[in-house]
């Protein structure tokens, strides 16, 4: 039995605007930029019709985003790919806070002990964003996930336990907007994801099978940060036999990992206050006589 391919780039862009508003050429941009952070949109006519552009008002836009360095083009392929100074933006967010580094043991060791593919997943909005993918050495994988990879929250286990875990009034508010973006999930409607909460609330874990992806899903947990909201999940996705089988185990062995990340982020970010504190280098150089 093949590994599942990827879903179709032909997809239109879930980013929504109030009602009687006009879409403006920043928005469009980052439509553009969105839709190729996946990796998988580099043609014209793939990036127009997965950012729901028209092709001249996409190539408009790319030429501008060439012309300032955020996206290139190679002149034989003519395909388009991010370009250098996102990778200067990238590196100043990530000064503020990126879980790899932390959670990066964590997808390992889950790996390597359950032998399915493990993903570490951000919120985004009303969109999770698969940030890191540890793959699975087991014959038939989930390999729908790659690293850049967006779906509206709800939308599989890791996202699942982004959206189950958020504060009441913003999960609410989320899932007005959510139920109007799903079309291209027939299987999940506002009936299944309020029940999936609530579950997996209930359970501590989420789990999503044969909703996404036929045959396949996952188990999930959050990763909280100090005030206790959602800041990352730890997910693995296998084939639906291979969750069911081991239920307990998997969920036991995600929890226990995302207590680990949570621990290293506070130690981390307890560092980095000491570090930041006024005159704390000072008085530790005066105390240890350097």
């Amino acid at each position: 039995m093949p590994a599942h391919t990827p879903v179709s780039p032909r997809k239109k862009s879930i980013m929504t605007r109030l009602p009687g508003s006009s879409v403006s050429s920043v928005e469009r941009a980052m439509r553009v930029l969105r839709v190729m952070s996946e990796g998988i949109n580099t043609r014209l006519t793939d990036i127009a019709a997965a950012a729901d552009l028209d092709k001249a008002t996409a190539l408009r836009l790319l030429e501008m985003l060439v012309r300032d360095g955020f996206v290139v083009r190679d002149p034989a392929s003519k395909q388009f790919a991010l370009g250098p100074e996102l990778m200067v933006l990238g590196a100043a967010a990530l000064r503020r806070f990126d879980p790899r580094p932390l959670a990066r043991p964590s997808l390992m060791r889950l790996v390597g002990q359950f032998e399915d593919s493990a993903v570490l997943s951000i919120p985004s909005g009303i969109e999770s964003l698969c940030i890191d993918v540890e793959e699975g050495s087991y014959p038939i994988r989930a390999n729908y996930l790659r690293v850049g990879s967006r779906r509206p929250l709800g939308v599989g286990a890791g996202s699942l336990a982004l959206l189950a875990w958020m504060p009441q009034a913003e999960r609410e508010a989320a899932l007005e907007v959510l139920l109007t973006q799903l079309q291209r999930y027939p299987r999940i409607d506002a009936g299944l994801l309020h029940e999936r909460i609530e579950q997996a609330r209930g359970k501590g874990y989420a789990v999503l099978l044969d909703v996404v992806v036929e045959r396949m899903g996952g188990i999930a947990v959050p990763i909280f940060a100090p005030d206790g909201k959602p800041v990352a999940a730890l997910s693995i996705a296998a084939l639906n036999e291979r969750i069911l089988g081991r239920e307990a185990q998997l969920a036991q062995a995600l929890q226990r990992e995302a207590m680990v990340c949570q621990v290293r982020w506070a130690e981390s970010a307890g560092a980095g206050h000491r570090a930041a504190r006024p005159g704390a280098a000072a008085k530790k150089s005066t105390k240890t006589g350097d």
